[in-house]
């Protein structure tokens, strides 16, 4: 199994995300509202030694995927780590259009001639069956189209539908997700939750591996569910050779010092870090603390 980055710069800063300030998710929203200033953070990760993004396959995007396919001889290192798909975007849809305007604009915008024809072929035989996993496959070929031409490492699901689909216990899902993103794109399936104990007890179960586990995991328990304990617990078992674990929220939004936040991480069992960080002193400050902590 390819090992992934050690070290990943994640995107909730430039969106307008802050889980415990609404107040600090409006200034960063309209701090970040051009390119040119989430470019600038980029550039700080890069001149500090991170060599890898996660960006969620959000409205922008596309034109911060075209700034580096533009620049990719300058960037050429960089490792690309998508989450799929943007559910707010489909929730909007829906509400404004309704389900079938809303399924007509998602298939048929912004696609080649050759795409297109791929996509309604395997769209149309998806919607009139009913069948879940060519839809699922349908949508993630559309997510994935703005990352063209990077060098993507994992493809992430949201775990807004990772975890909605653990409490279905959808596990032919799980598996036609994990063979398709291998079999398509060649690169690691991942997943993001809220419950990693549940997640890899089910993948456990059923025989689903060599994938990457990305979940909130902090000394506070802020996003972990059920509990502190049973993450560690999880962590101390957790077979490497089969699961690559990314903690996300490491910080807790701010609410942990970084060196507490950091020593605490690297003192479980996981293989990288993902973090969001808007300055190049916080991200050069982190970077330095993980490296010095994380063997």
């Amino acid at each position: 199994m390819q090992k992934i980055d050690k070290v990943i710069l994640g995107d909730n800063q430039f969106f307008g995300i802050n889980h415990m300030s609404q107040e600090k998710a409006q200034q960063l929203g309209e701090r970040f509202r051009e390119l040119k200033d989430i470019i600038a953070v980029y550039d700080y990760a890069v001149e500090n030694g991170i060599n890898a993004i996660m960006l969620n396959s959000n409205d922008r995007a596309k034109e911060i995927c075209d700034y580096f396919r533009a620049n990719k001889t300058r960037y050429s290192d960089i490792s690309w780590y998508p989450s799929l798909p943007y559910p707010h975007k489909y929730a909007n849809l829906v509400a404004e259009k309704g389900i079938v305007s809303a399924v007509n604009e998602v298939i048929f915008s912004d696609n080649s001639t050759k795409g297109l024809l791929s996509l309604v072929a395997k769209g149309s035989s998806a919607l009139l069956g009913q069948d879940a996993v060519k839809i699922m496959q349908m949508l993630v070929d559309i997510e994935i189209k703005a990352f063209h031409d990077l060098n993507i490492k994992v493809i992430f699901l949201q775990n807004i539908i990772t975890d909605l689909l653990l409490g279905l216990k959808a596990k032919i899902f799980f598996k036609e997700y994990a063979d398709y993103i291998r079999k398509k794109y060649n690169v690691l399936p991942g997943f993001l939750t809220m419950n990693l104990p549940h997640l890899v007890k089910h993948f456990t179960e059923w025989g689903i591996e060599e994938v990457v586990i990305c979940s909130s995991i902090n000394k506070i328990g802020y996003l972990m569910s059920p509990d502190i304990k049973t993450y560690e617990e999880t962590l101390k078992n957790i077979d490497k050779n089969k699961y690559q674990i990314m903690a996300m929220s490491v910080l807790a939004s701010g609410a942990i010092p970084p060196e507490d936040a950091i020593q605490y991480i690297t003192g479980q069992k996981v293989n990288s870090i993902v973090f969001g960080a808007s300055s190049e002193k916080n991200i050069k400050e982190t970077t330095q603390l993980i490296n010095s902590y994380f063997n």
